[in-house]
C-alpha cells in the first residue's frame, strides 16, 4: 500500500470513529462514564470505545502490525513491548482527556506508524475543527491536506510553553528560573495533539516535556520535524517510539532549539 493510500484511508478512519464515538461522548458523558486511571489521569468511556474501534480499523490496513493503544498499556503494560515490532500502530484514541472529560476543548486522536521503532507515519485530529495534521517520514507536514512549513523568526520573545508537571519541583524550579526573562510563557494546552500544531503554525515557539510516552508525542515530533521544527531530547538524540527514556524539547526551528537547549539543558544533564 502507498504511503498516499494509506494516509487517505487512516484520515477516513479518524473521521468516522470521530463521529460515531468521539464527538457523541463530547459534553455528554456521564460521571459514571468517567473513571481515574492514577491521581488525575483520568478515561473516559469515549477513548476505550474510540481506541477498539481504531485498532480495528487500522489492524486491517496491515494486518501484520502490532496495535498499541494508550489504554491496552494502561491495562497491561507489557503491551508496550510491541513498539520495538517490525510495525506498530501507536494510537491514543482521545489526547486531551482531561480536557475532553470537563467538557472543553482542546482534545484530538492521535495516530502514528511505527517501523523498526522508528515513527514513519503520523496523523494528529481535531475533531471539533476538522483539523488533519499529517506527515511522512522524508515526505514532509501536512495541513488539512496543504503542505507546511513552520513560520518565521518570532518578533521579540519567544513564546514558551513548558509541560512541568511530571518533573521534580527541584528540575521544575530550576528550568523556570533558567527561562525567566527569555521567552514569553503560556500555560500549556494540555493536549500534544494541539500543542505541535502550535509549535508548527508558529503560535508556539518553544516546549518542553518531561514524560514523553509514544502515543502522545511520537506523531507530533514527526510533524514538526517534518515542518522544519526540531523536536529531540536534551542531548539533541533523535525520538524513538520504543525508548522508555524521558525528556524532550521542542521548537518551531532548529536554532531556537539550539538556542534553548543551551539556555536550559543544564537542567536537566545527570
Amino acid at each position: 500500500m502507498s504511503m498516499s493510500v494509506l494516509d487517505h484511508s487512516v484520515q477516513n478512519i479518524l473521521r468516522q470513529v470521530a463521529k460515531e464515538v468521539v464527538l457523541p461522548y463530547y459534553q455528554n458523558l456521564q460521571a459514571s462514564d468517567i473513571q481515574e486511571k492514577s491521581p488525575g489521569d483520568l478515561v473516559t468511556i469515549a477513548d476505550k470505545l474510540s481506541e477498539e474501534m481504531l485498532g480495528e480499523k487500522l489492524g486491517a490496513l496491515i494486518p501484520e502490525a502490532a496495535i498499541v493503544g494508550e489504554e491496552a498499556c494502561a491495562a497491561d503494560p507489557a503491551v508496550m513491548d510491541h513498539l520495538a515490532d517490525d510495525q506498530a500502530w501507536i494510537i491514543d484514541p482521545i489526547d486531551g482527556t482531561g480536557n475532553f472529560a470537563a467538557g472543553k476543548s482542546p482534545f484530538g486522536m492521535i495516530v502514528a506508524l511505527s517501523q523498526a521503532n522508528e515513527t514513519v507515519a503520523g496523523w494528529l485530529y481535531d475533531p471539533l475543527a476538522d483539523r488533519m495534521c499529517y506527515a511522512a517520514k522524508g515526505k514532509g507536514a501536512f495541513l488539512n491536506g496543504e503542505k507546511l512549513s513552520v513560520s518565521n523568526a518570532p518578533k521579540g520573545k519567544p513564546i514558551a510553553a513548558m509541560a512541568t508537571g511530571f518533573m521534580t519541583s527541584q528540575q521544575r524550579d530550576k528550568l523556570l528560573a533558567a527561562a525567566d526573562g527569555h521567552y514569553q510563557m503560556v500555560d500549556i494546552p494540555r493536549c500534544a495533539a494541539e500543542q505541535y500544531p502550535r509549535l508548527a503554525l508558529g503560535s508556539n515557539h518553544i516546549s518542553t516535556f518531561e514524560r514523553s510516552l509514544p502515543w502522545d508525542h511520537a506523531a507530533g515530533i514527526l510533524f514538526l520535524n517534518e515542518a522544519g521544527g526540531k523536536v529531540a531530547r536534551w542531548n539533541g538524540d533523535r525520538y524513538r517510539p520504543a525508548d522508555r527514556k524521558t525528556g524532550l524539547l521542542g521548537a518551531s526551528s532548529p536554532k531556537l532549539w539550539n538556542e534553548a537547549a543551551e539556555l536550559l539543558g543544564d537542567v536537566f544533564k545527570a
